[in-house]
């Protein structure tokens, strides 16, 4: 009894230890390659998107503390007084909320 389990834990370990290699290996192949820069295009296209998108509030945050949009923020965005001036002296510092 006891060769028997032993006999299927060693199985059990065989064929997980050739997954993990099989698909190491495949990580180098062209395909496995290409899906890799693939996904590093995907990721970087993500990044850039909400880098623009942040871009785009504080634009609009610093339009609106130079009165230039005063009707752009919706109502839940706009700064009071104290907001604006901290915009003002500080436009790259922490937002002001």
């Amino acid at each position: 009894m006891r060769r028997l389990f032993w006999i299927g834990v060693g199985a059990t370990v065989g064929v997980l230890v050739v997954r993990k290699v099989s698909r190491a290996a495949h990580q180098y192949t062209p395909e496995g390659i290409s899906q890799s820069i693939a996904h590093l295009g995907d990721g970087l296209r993500e990044l850039a998107s909400a880098v623009r998108e942040g871009m785009d509030q504080r634009e609009d945050e610093l339009r609106f503390a130079l009165g230039l949009d005063t009707h752009t923020l919706p109502e839940d965005r706009r700064l009071d007084a104290e907001g604006i001036r901290a915009l003002l002296d500080d436009p790259s510092g922490p937002r002001a909320r």
